[in-house]
């Protein structure tokens, strides 16, 4: 932009005050500092003198200091913070902090006028341009580049983005690497319901060891709810050896039908319910008791639909026991516990458990089931005849734990 003088023998000498324009500027001229490596902190605002009267000993041709500071500078600012900017007179009008392909920092200007703070913090490894307008018409800009960060934590969603689940699913976030700032991550993690519904996070260990974080909701979702995740973590620092976030993440899902699959494992009878109906009753044979071959009880929620598979007994601790192509595959848990047809133990179906682990049922029962079944359903299984409680991260195990229990794993509680 360009700037208006009085010349250098016209001037008052005032060596404390560095950005001014005098009273003899026209109207409206904005004056822009272009600042080099050792100014980009502070960056000088001007409006233009308004006029009116003058306390004594000051000079009625000088206009009001404006400059303005940043708490950011240079090319290796630390990340992590708000970015806040400081008026030194007058009032700001407008502060707008961009970062190309990153987007803008949105923040607010306080009840004085003389500060702007961003309601996110600097990520690392990204350059940002400060402007700013006052409420004279002054105008300025500032420059700064976050240092880079030396590891980058990342992290895995489910369910996944625009899918339709059931009514037990939780939202689950799994991170790559250890989460010591539990607050942090979990203040950034923005949950929105179309109903208001009620829900919290948890923390927990992965089956796999990693650090994860579940969000349930108190009961089962309502059908038809429809729920979105912004994880704004661009910036946040996850702690000793987890290194930074640098990108946020999404997703969204809407809420089935109200189903549930009721194991009974004394019974040897699996049924599903739809809108409180029964709609399925298939006669099992569950896990074998007494050992590791028994089943889990519990609530499980269906992990995924895997159609046909090869299961191996070696995979889950068993030693050779079996190896077979398996058809209409439902996985409950990370362990290895499955829904699925099991022609060969025919005629235990309805009778005893004698599976090793899994609920099997006839292919043609298995086929109807994994037919009207989804992603998110949960199977709430009970009896005498298991090895334990499907734990909260074996899967989805969040609905075995109370809801007081629950609520207090968050690092915000």
């Amino acid at each position: 932009m360009s700037s208006a003088r009085p010349s250098r023998s016209a001037r008052p000498a005032h060596p404390s005050r560095s950005a001014r324009l005098s009273r003899s500027a026209r109207p409206g001229i904005r004056r822009t500092v272009l600042a080099g490596p050792a100014a980009l902190l502070a960056a000088a605002l001007t409006g233009c003198y308004a006029g009116g009267s003058t306390s004594a000993g000051a000079d009625p041709d000088v206009a009001p200091d404006t400059s303005i500071s940043v708490n950011l500078k240079g090319k290796a600012a630390a990340p992590g913070q708000p970015v806040k900017v400081t008026l030194a007179h007058g009032k700001l009008k407008s502060v707008a902090v961009t970062a190309g392909e990153s987007g803008a920092l949105a923040g607010k200007i306080s009840a004085d006028g003389r500060t702007w703070i961003s309601e996110r913090v600097a990520a690392p490894g990204t350059a940002y341009t400060v402007r700013a307008k006052d409420s004279d018409g002054g105008s300025d800009q500032a420059v700064f580049t976050t240092a880079g960060a030396e590891k980058v934590n990342k992290l895995s969603l489910a369910p996944g983005k625009n899918t339709t689940v059931g009514i037990a699913q939780p939202l689950s976030v799994v991170f790559d690497h250890p989460v010591k700032n539990k607050a942090a991550v979990e203040k950034a993690l923005k949950v929105s319901t179309s109903n208001d519904t009620e829900g919290s996070w948890g923390w927990l260990q992965d089956y796999s060891g990693k650090d994860r974080v579940d969000w349930r909701p108190k009961e089962y979702w309502k059908p038809g709810t429809k729920v979105t995740l912004a994880a704004q973590l661009n910036g946040i620092d996850t702690g000793t050896d987890g290194g930074w976030f640098v990108r946020d993440y999404t997703t969204t899902f809407t809420i089935g039908a109200a189903q549930v699959v009721k194991v009974d494992l004394d019974r040897h009878r699996l049924a599903l319910h739809r809108d409180g109906k029964q709609v399925l009753d298939i006669p099992m044979s569950a896990g074998t008791p007494g050992g590791e071959k028994a089943s889990w009880r519990g609530t499980a929620v269906l992990m995924s639909k895997e159609g046909t598979i090869n299961m191996r007994s070696e995979t889950v601790g068993l030693g050779d026991a079996y190896d077979k192509m398996v058809d209409y595959s439902m996985r409950l848990t990370w362990s290895g516990m499955y829904a699925h047809a099991a022609p060969w133990n025919a005629g235990y179906f309805g009778q005893a458990n004698r599976s090793s682990g899994c609920v099997g049922m006839s292919d043609a029962n298995a086929s109807a089931l994994y037919g009207q079944v989804r992603v998110g359903d949960p199977f709430e299984i009970t009896g005498a005849d298991a090895k334990g409680t499907v734990a909260e991260g074996n899967g989805y195990g969040a609905w075995n734990v109370s809801w007081a229990d629950w609520q207090a794993k968050s690092a915000l509680k």
